[in-house]
């Protein structure tokens, strides 16, 4: 039977009511919000640690981050399952009334996850921040976990996401490269490939029990952008009382550098991940290396400035090249780091690019670039990393995977002081150092036309 409007809204008030939301005198004026800093600041409240930036504005962006991604998975597919498990049916609220609630509060809610971490995230008006502290708690503590649930809905899902990344060769060259990087751990693909059988792994019990674990107060983080810490704190405070405090606790060795070459044949595309290893995110403390930022920015590929190939030694490299586009990229985690470059396009452009990546290398790391060049590559490393910092889902996700594994938000200020430090000599050791490492190569596409890593002069 459907439910008339009337009586959802009056069912959603009760629920706002149970949990004193009192709107009226939560609202705060953007005048009030303009006071708010790019600073994170930190607290713990009931076993959980949290985290929050008063910005101004009208709307709040509130996350659970759990160190649950397939790093830490029990299983093959039980991060990815934990995540489509998100706003299905809680013990205290079917799915179709969360959803109506929040539709008429207006509110937007997601989940992802990444190698390291599962995101619980919600977006709403700034006065409802108390409906949504709770509504994430009860996700996380009292989701039922049906077997309905997952066999009609979470497992099609996932053989949907297997589907889109088979599709994908850029999506399956940076998994082949995880992979070869790191083995198991940070090498287990985000998404379960066709070639895994994952399927004989997902019993709602055991994805359960794998919740207990990842959603426990000492394995997670609220993070909030919009709202003071006050506010957080005393809704932390009341609603995640309740949280998981049992559970196997998720561990996962020490990352390893490995190395090494994969060669996947692909009729959709072409791209080759040229990889070495890269710096650990900010939030990791000591083992950070603001170099790697600069190292990166300088080798490039893309620019960031209309009608101009730019200044990085490979978006002049790519622009010989009219058919291949080159990116880089440090992916950095809490204990290890892959500096990638991307390379796709028509298989004879990539492999000629492949050269230039290189050479670019062995360029830096002689010296032979000019020291113009590398305050181009520092100011833009330091654009890029306080835009991260800046932009809110990256931003929350950094500063809860830091509060998780070593108390440490993601702030801004000092990752722009670190990286103005890095000097020339710096940037040139980082280059040879990378070139006297056993890189990691993984090529996808026609792998008649394509090179080898040794063709292109890489130590495999």
């Amino acid at each position: 039977m459907m439910l008339s409007r009337s009586s959802i809204s009056r069912s959603c008030t009760r629920a706002l009511q149970r949990h004193c939301v009192c709107r009226r005198t939560q609202i705060r004026s953007l005048a009030a919000a303009a006071s708010g800093s790019f600073q994170y600041e930190t607290g713990e409240e009931a076993g959980v640690k949290y985290a929050s930036r008063d910005l101004p504005g009208p709307t709040t962006t509130l996350t659970v981050v759990a160190k649950a991604g397939t790093r830490y998975q029990a299983q093959p597919g039980f991060s990815d399952a934990l995540e489509k498990f998100a706003f299905k049916s809680t013990t205290r609220r079917s799915a179709v009334r969360m959803i109506r609630e929040v539709e008429l509060l207006g509110g937007d809610l997601s989940a992802y996850h990444s190698r390291e971490n599962l995101v619980i995230r919600a977006k709403f008006l700034r006065e409802d921040l108390a409906y949504f502290t709770e509504l994430l708690a009860d996700v996380i503590s009292k989701t039922k976990y049906a077997p309905h649930e997952l066999n009609e809905q979470v497992v099609r899902v996932m053989k949907l996401g297997q589907k889109n990344l088979l599709a994908n060769p850029s999506h399956l060259a940076i998994n082949s490269a995880h992979g070869l990087a790191f083995h198991r751990g940070l090498g287990t693909p985000l998404y379960p490939t066709s070639s895994t059988t994952f399927s004989k792994y997902l019993e709602a019990e055991e994805i359960y029990n794998f919740a207990l674990s990842a959603y426990s107060k000492s394995n997670i983080a609220v993070v909030a952008n919009g709202t003071s810490q006050s506010e957080l704190s005393k809704w932390v405070r009341e609603f995640f009382e309740d949280a998981y405090t049992g559970g196997r606790k998720l561990e996962s060795p020490p990352s390893k550098y490995y190395g090494g070459e994969e060669r996947i044949a692909h009729d959709k595309g072409n791209v080759m991940v040229i990889a070495f290893p890269g710096s650990s995110s900010f939030t990791s403390g000591s083992s950070w290396k603001p170099e790697i930022g600069v190292l990166a920015a300088l080798l490039g590929g893309q620019s960031s400035i209309k009608w101009t190939p730019g200044f990085s030694l490979l978006a002049k490299a790519a622009s010989q090249h009219q058919h291949a586009h080159i990116s880089t990229q440090n992916h950095g985690y809490s204990d290890a780091g892959l500096l990638a470059v991307t390379v796709t396009g028509t298989a004879s452009h990539v492999g000629k690019a492949s050269h230039s990546v290189v050479e670019a290398l062995k360029k830096i790391a002689s010296g032979d670039v000019s020291g113009e060049d590398i305050k181009k590559a520092t100011a833009l490393a330091k654009f890029q990393a306080l835009e991260t910092g800046q932009d809110i889902n990256a931003g929350l996700e950094a500063t809860g995977s830091g509060l998780i594994t070593g108390g440490k938000a993601y702030q801004i200020d000092e990752i722009g002081q670190a990286i103005d430090k890095v000097g020339e000599d710096k940037v040139k050791a980082a280059a040879k150092s990378l070139l006297d490492t056993k890189a990691t190569v993984s090529t996808v596409g026609d792998l008649f036309a394509l090179p080898y890593a040794e063709d292109i002069g890489l130590k495999i």
